[in-house]
C-alpha cells in the first residue's frame, strides 16, 4: 500500500500554550487508523490542523504526494480530505437535502452528485425519509447521519471523523461504528478519533496513542487494547 497521508513533527499553539507538540504519523490508502487521548490531549486539534483550519508553528503535511501545509481549509477539502466534526455543525436551519447539496460543493464532487446522494441515502436510508425535514430538528443519531453524510457527498479520499459516537445511546453507537467499518471495507481511507477508545482500537487496523500533546505511543490496535498501560489509563482495567 501508498501513503496517503504523511504527518511529520507538527505543532500547534493556542496563545503561546502547546495544543499538540513533534506529532508524527502515516495513514496508508485504505487503512483505517484510531487517535486515542483523554480529553484535552489535543486530538480535536489535530484534525483540524490537518483540515487547514488551524495553522501550525511547526512541521509537514503530506497527503496524495503533495505539501498541504500552506493550503486553505477549502483548498484541502477540494484535494479529497472531508471532515466531520465534533458536535456535527451542521446547517441547523436548513433541511436535510440542502445540507447535503451544501457538502458537494467541491469541484471533485459536482459531477457525482446524483450518483452520491444515491450512496448516502442508500447508506442512510432514515436521511431519505426526512430529506425535507429541517436538520436542527433531527435526533442526534440523525444528524449524525447527516454530518457524514454531507461529508461524504464531497467524494473524499480521507474522511477524519471526530467523536462520532458522542451524545448517541449505546444501540446507536454500535450502528454508527458499523458504518463506519463499512465506508472503510469500500475503501474510503478513515482516521477516527473516538471517545470509546475499546471500540475504536477493536474497528481499527491501527492505533496512536496521543498524551500531553505528544503520542506515547503506537501499534496495532489488538497490541494496544492489550497493552496494560492503556488498559490502566483508558480502558479502567
Amino acid at each position: 500500500m501508498s501513503i496517503l497521508l504523511e504527518v511529520m513533527n507538527l505543532s500547534l499553539d493556542y496563545g503561546g500554550a502547546n495544543a499538540f507538540a513533534g506529532v508524527s504519523l502515516a495513514i496508508e490508502n485504505g487503512e483505517m487508523i484510531a487517535l486515542v487521548g483523554a480529553n484535552g490531549a489535543g486530538k480535536s486539534s489535530f484534525i483540524r490542523a490537518v483540515a487547514g483550519i488551524e495553522r501550525p508553528v511547526t512541521g509537514r503535511i503530506i497527503f496524495a504526494g503533495r505539501d498541504i501545509m500552506a493550503l486553505q481549509s477549502h483548498e484541502i477539502c477540494a484535494l479529497g480530505i472531508g471532515q466531520v466534526a465534533e458536535g456535527r455543525q451542521l446547517f441547523a436551519s436548513l433541511t436535510v437535502s440542502e445540507n447535503l447539496h451544501m457538502g458537494a460543493t467541491p469541484r471533485r464532487a459536482r459531477g457525482r452528485f446524483k450518483e452520491s446522494i444515491n450512496e448516502v441515502f442508500a447508506l442512510f436510508p432514515r436521511l431519505a425519509e426526512r430529506r425535507k425535514q429541517v436538520a436542527g430538528t433531527l435526533s442526534g443519531g440523525e444528524q449524525q447521519m447527516l454530518a457524514i453524510g454531507r461529508c461524504l457527498m464531497g467524494c473524499p479520499e480521507l474522511i477524519m471523523l471526530d467523536e462520532p459516537s458522542l451524545g448517541l445511546a449505546p444501540t446507536l453507537v454500535e450502528e454508527m461504528l458499523k458504518t463506519i467499518r463499512q465506508l472503510n471495507k469500500r475503501g474510503l481511507t478513515v482516521l477516527l478519533v473516538e471517545q470509546n477508545v475499546a471500540a475504536s482500537l477493536k474497528l481499527c487496523q491501527r492505533g496512536y496513542v496521543l498524551e500531553n500533546g505528544r503520542i506515547a505511543m503506537t501499534g496495532t490496535g489488538t497490541e494496544l487494547l492489550n497493552d496494560d498501560r492503556v488498559r490502566q489509563a483508558y480502558l479502567g482495567l
